[in-house]
């Protein structure tokens, strides 16, 4: 996951789920307000202290987590 620096995982942050740099703004909140149809600037305004980069890794960390992966399955 050295990819995704800006996203971190701790128990004692929002249940351990991904957050911007530890922050207590999930990775969900923000796929969630450009899925809503928000803009990138809105949500830098709602939230002024995220950077452009923290939603862009945001977005892709969301993208990766929701890739198919092929299961090769033993013939039977």
């Amino acid at each position: 996951m050295g990819q995704f620096d800006r996203i971190t995982q701790q128990p004692d942050v929002m249940g351990g789920k991904a957050c911007i740099r530890g922050m207590r703004v999930t990775v969900s909140m923000v796929v969630s307000q450009i899925g809503a149809g928000h803009g990138i600037d809105e949500v830098l305004v709602d939230y002024p202290y995220l950077e452009r980069e923290d939603i862009m890794q945001a977005l892709r960390y969301a993208a990766w987590r929701a890739e198919e992966r092929e299961v090769v399955l033993a013939a039977a």
